[in-house]
C-alpha cells in the first residue's frame, strides 16, 4: 500500500523509517482507538539514533518523542495513531513523564 492510498480504516502495513516522521515535527497524531478517548499526540522530536543500535539489514533506527496535553496518562501499548499526512500508522509509545506540557510518550525503532 503507498502512503497516498491511505484510507480512514487502513494502517501502513509496511515498516515506517525516519523520513516518514522527520517533516512531521509539530505535527498532530490523533488516537484512532475505539476503547481509548481521542487524544490529541504532538510530536515534538524525531531522533535518528546511532546505527549501532539497530540491527545489521534492518531499518536504521530512530526514536520518536510525542507529547499529549492530557492530564490522563495512557499505559505503555501498541496504539493506532492518524495523521493527516501519514495516515493510520500503529506504534508501542511508552510514557516517560509528565509535566506542565503534559505527558511525553516515547516510541523506538530499532
Amino acid at each position: 500500500m503507498t502512503l497516498g492510498n491511505c484510507t480512514d480504516r487502513q494502517v501502513i502495513d509496511r515498516q515506517l523509517v525516519y523520513e516518514d516522521f522527520a517533516d512531521k515535527v509539530g505535527g498532530v497524531f490523533a488516537l484512532a482507538e475505539t476503547a481509548v478517548p481521542s487524544v490529541p499526540l504532538v510530536l515534538a522530536e524525531a531522533t535518528p539514533l546511532d546505527p549501532a543500535m539497530g540491527l545489521p539489514g534492518v531499518r536504521p533506527p530512530f526514536s520518536l518523542m510525542f507529547v499529549a496535553n492530557e492530564p490522563n496518562v495512557l499505559p505503555q501499548g501498541l496504539y493506532r495513531l492518524k495523521n493527516d499526512g501519514l495516515g493510520e500508522v500503529e506504534i508501542f509509545l511508552v510514557p516517560v513523564g509528565k509535566d506542565a506540557k503534559g505527558v511525553s510518550y516515547n516510541a523506538t525503532f530499532n
